[in-house]
């Protein structure tokens, strides 16, 4: 189904809006509530849902499906995604008061590169019917990786390439802020005259390359669900919005999410058989069967609802850990005053410290290495 210009333009002006409310509600740096983060994630999840009943309603009821696919899908990605950026907020020490800015400025450049990887995607499945065949593989070889890396200690981000490359080419305050200073969560500042960015902006650099290699898996993944440019748009659009607020709505019950890996697992291997049955069935032989839509989300449903129940009873009892992303410290989360040194020993650049120059050892949700 073609979709107006003026559709496409109404739903990413409505987007853009969305965003702006988001910068605004983040412009001053605070620690994020459990209500307030509960509140936001009900938000973006009604306006989720109800542009899914308007696709249903205008562009009928098989793309309504094919939207509500692709935004769980993509969505259950993203929580796949909330294991990394708890990781990377813990081991540079991103005091809590400016963790919704870090990951804000995630959100938009994940909503950049996906719109850029959409637009290709579209355009080389146009060319080539065989790029189903390719996506197909790829999804069964990164549900394969899933499965095998599930339990790996998490990688060490602070020698992540955009770490380096920010600091071989730009230059880096490494001047600490306080609650209150006027430089206090700026991305760049200027100090002796000389512009410059911040160990801020370098944690914004690391989460927006790991955005990056995320893109990878999760568009192919929606293009098995639906091949209309407007429905990937908007499913992945939606489904990262709330990425912010459902990190903090979520960031104590990530470590209990431990067979969410398997799940993703077999959810992006059944698309990727769908993306392979496809191409058998339009180019080899009609006779060869396709997965119906309502099948695919029916299978998605059924398989987020099995490994949630599961992973929760297999942590049942289990102690509750201190939070992966609230890890650092800075002069907002402990009063140290006493003791005459910083609470976690973090270091001028915004990695933690053991005394060595090395980052510490941040404590991780379980599997939290999953997609890097």
């Amino acid at each position: 189904m073609t979709v107006p210009f003026w559709v496409w333009a109404a739903t990413v002006g409505g987007i853009a809006v969305l965003v702006a409310i988001d910068i605004w509600h983040a412009r001053s740096p605070h620690e994020v509530s459990f209500r307030e983060a509960t509140l936001w994630s009900v938000i973006y999840i009604v306006v989720a849902l109800a542009f899914g009943v308007g696709v249903w309603i205008f562009m009928g009821s098989q793309s309504g499906v094919e939207y509500i696919s692709g935004w769980l899908v993509e969505k259950s990605l993203s929580v796949d995604n909330l294991f990394i950026f708890a990781v990377i907020l813990a081991q540079f020490a991103v005091p809590k008061r400016h963790q919704q800015k870090v990951l804000l400025w995630g959100v938009i450049g994940a909503l950049v590169m996906r719109a850029i990887f959409i637009l290709i995607g579209a355009a080389v499945i146009n060319a080539f019917s065989f790029a189903f065949v390719i996506f197909g593989a790829f999804l069964l070889y990164t549900a394969y990786g899933l499965v095998r890396s599930h339990g790996d200690e998490p990688k060490d981000m602070s020698d992540n390439v955009a770490v380096r490359l920010t600091r071989k080419f730009v230059t880096v305050h490494e001047e600490d802020t306080k609650p209150g200073d006027k430089h206090d969560g700026q991305l760049w500042r200027k100090v002796g005259g000389k512009l410059g960015v911040t160990p801020l902006f370098i944690t914004v650099a690391v989460i927006l390359s790991v955005d990056l290699v995320f893109a990878l898996d999760s568009i192919p993944a929606i293009f098995g669900i639906t091949q209309n440019a407007y429905i990937v748009f908007t499913a992945n659009a939606f489904a990262l919005l709330g990425l912010r607020a459902l990190y903090f709505l979520l960031v104590g019950l990530l470590e209990r999410l431990v067979h969410l890996s398997y799940g993703l697992a077999f959810i992006l291997a059944f698309i990727g058989v769908k993306l392979i049955l496809h191409w058998l069935h339009v180019d080899i032989n009609p006779a060869i069967p396709e997965v119906p839509t309502p099948l695919s989300l029916a299978v998605i449903l059924v398989t987020l609802t099995v490994v949630t129940i599961t992973s929760l009873y297999a942590t049942r009892g289990l102690p509750p850990k201190e939070e992966a992303g609230t890890a650092s410290t800075g002069p907002d989360d402990h009063d140290d005053s006493s003791h005459g040194t910083p609470a976690s020993g973090t270091s001028s650049n915004g990695t933690s410290s053991n005394g060595t120059g090395a980052p510490a050892a941040a404590e991780e949700p379980a599997d939290a290495s999953r997609r890097t």
